[in-house]
C-alpha cells in the first residue's frame, strides 16, 4: 500500500486542502461539511447574519484552527479553536425571613411543577433557599435567595432557566406576600464542574530539576494574586478559543471560572501541580463549565455545526472534559516554558511575523524577515522596513 506523503508532514506544514483532507480522514465528518469552511462568503450572507444579531452590518472573521495530538480518556481528538442555577431574590426581617424560607420549602414541589412547565427537556430538580446581607454602600439589609437547581442536559440552558425563574415568581409573591425583585440565572455554575488530570514523565521536562522548577512556578501562582491572574489568563487562552469555536458564551465562562479561582476568599491558580511517587509531574484542573451542544447559536451557526462534527462528541459532558483538558494543556505549555527558556522565545516568533506584516512585507517575505528580526534581536517595524527594502533591491 502506498503511504500518503501528507502523513509525513506536520499539520502546520499542510496547505488548506491537505488540512481538510486530514480532518476528513481522521474524523467522521463529511466532505460537504468541510466545504463550508472554504465557502465562507456564501455561508455568511447578510440575511443570515442579520438573523443572528440585531442591527447587523457585517462580520469580524476570527481564524479557526485545529489543536492536534490530544488523547482524552483514551480517545483521539482534533480540537477546533477560535482566537464566544438561577436565583430569585426578595427582601425581608429575621422573623419574616424564617417564615418565608419555611413557606418556600413547604411549597417546593408545587414550585418545581410550575417551573417544569417551561420545558420538556431541561428539568428543575430542586429548590434551595438562603439569605444574604447587603454588603454594599446602600445598606439594603437582608435578602432571601431562592435557587432553582436545574439539569440542563446537553444545553447551556440560560434562556430556559430565566423563563423558569420568571414563571415561579408570581407564585412566590403570592405565598410570601413579598416582592420578587430579580429573576435571573447565575453563571457561577458550581454544580457543573469539569475536571482533568494528566501525568507528564519527568524525562520529557528536564528531569527532576525541570519538575521542581515547574512546581516553584505553580507555588508562585497559587500564593500570589498578581501571578495567579496571568497564570489563569493563559489557561483561558485555550478555553476561550474552544468556547468561541463551539458557540459557547465565553464571557459567562470567564466570569464563572475566575470566580471559582477565588472560592476560598483569595484568587489562586486554577490548576494544581505536584509530584508522583516516581517523581513525575502531575497536573489537575477543576473548573465550572456551563456549556451546551444544542440550542442558541449552536443550532443555527453553520461553522459551529462543523466544529462539533469535527470533535465527534456524544454529549455535553464529553465536551466539558475537552475544555478541561485544553485548559490544563495550555497551562502546562506556558508554565513549562516560563520555568525554562522563558515565554518570549515562542511569543517572539509570532510577534516578528506580525511586525513584518505591519511593515508591509509580501507573503513570501514574512518568514525571511521574521527570522532576521529575531536573529538581529531587533524586532521593530523600522528594522522590518529596512529588510524589506534590501529584499526588494535584491541586496540580500
Amino acid at each position: 500500500m502506498q503511504r500518503n506523503n501528507n502523513s509525513l508532514k506536520k499539520f502546520y506544514e499542510l496547505d488548506l486542502d491537505e488540512r481538510l483532507d486530514y480532518i476528513q480522514n481522521e474524523t467522521k465528518i463529511k466532505k460537504k461539511d468541510l466545504q463550508l469552511l472554504k465557502d465562507l462568503p456564501k455561508n455568511f450572507s447578510f440575511n443570515k447574519i442579520n438573523n443572528m444579531v440585531e442591527n447587523a452590518i457585517g462580520i469580524i472573521p476570527i481564524p479557526l484552527g485545529i489543536a492536534t495530538n490530544f488523547v482524552i480518556n483514551g480517545k483521539k481528538y482534533l480540537i477546533p479553536v477560535s482566537i464566544e442555577e438561577p436565583s430569585v431574590i426578595a427582601a425581608a426581617s429575621k422573623k419574616e425571613r424564617e417564615r418565608v424560607k419555611k413557606i418556600i420549602t413547604d411549597n417546593k414541589e408545587e414550585l418545581l411543577k410550575i417551573a417544569n412547565l417551561s420545558s420538556r427537556t431541561v428539568v428543575a430538580k430542586d429548590i434551595q433557599v438562603r439569605e444574604i446581607l447587603d454588603e454594599s454602600i446602600n445598606n439594603m439589609g437582608y435578602m432571601i435567595i431562592i435557587e432553582l437547581i436545574v439539569d440542563t442536559k446537553d444545553a447551556m440552558g440560560a434562556n430556559v432557566i430565566n423563563t423558569m425563574c420568571e414563571s415561579i415568581a408570581p407564585k412566590i409573591e403570592k405565598l410570601s406576600n413579598g416582592e420578587v425583585v430579580l429573576k435571573i440565572l447565575s453563571n457561577y455554575s458550581v454544580n457543573r464542574l469539569a475536571r482533568c488530570k494528566a501525568t507528564f514523565p519527568k524525562e520529557m521536562i528536564g528531569g527532576s530539576e525541570g519538575v521542581n522548577r515547574i512546581l516553584l512556578a505553580y507555588a508562585f501562582a497559587y500564593s500570589d494574586t498578581f501571578r495567579a491572574v496571568t497564570h489563569n489568563k493563559g489557561i483561558m487562552n485555550g478555553i476561550d478559543a474552544l468556547a468561541i469555536a463551539t458557540g459557547q458564551d465565553f464571557r459567562a465562562l470567564e466570569a464563572s471560572i475566575h470566580a471559582y479561582a477565588a472560592r476560598d476568599g483569595k484568587y489562586r491558580s486554577l490548576t494544581k501541580w505536584y509530584k508522583s511517587k516516581d517523581g513525575d509531574l502531575i497536573g489537575e484542573i477543576e473548573i465550572p463549565m456551563a456549556i451546551g451542544i444544542i440550542g442558541g447559536i449552536i443550532s443555527v451557526h453553520p461553522i459551529v455545526k462543523v466544529v462539533l462534527k469535527i470533535l465527534d462528541i456524544k454529549n455535553v459532558k464529553e465536551l466539558a472534559s475537552i475544555f478541561a483538558a485544553i485548559g490544563l494543556a495550555q497551562n502546562f505549555a506556558a508554565i513549562r516554558a516560563l520555568a525554562n527558556e522563558g515565554i518570549q522565545k515562542g511569543h517572539m516568533k509570532l510577534h516578528a511575523r506580525n511586525i513584518a506584516l505591519t511593515a508591509g512585507a509580501e507573503e513570501n517575505q514574512v518568514n525571511i524577515i521574521a527570522e532576521r528580526l529575531i536573529k538581529e534581536k531587533n524586532v521593530s517595524v523600522s528594522k522590518a522596513k529596512e529588510i524589506i527594502e534590501l529584499l526588494n533591491s535584491n541586496k540580500i
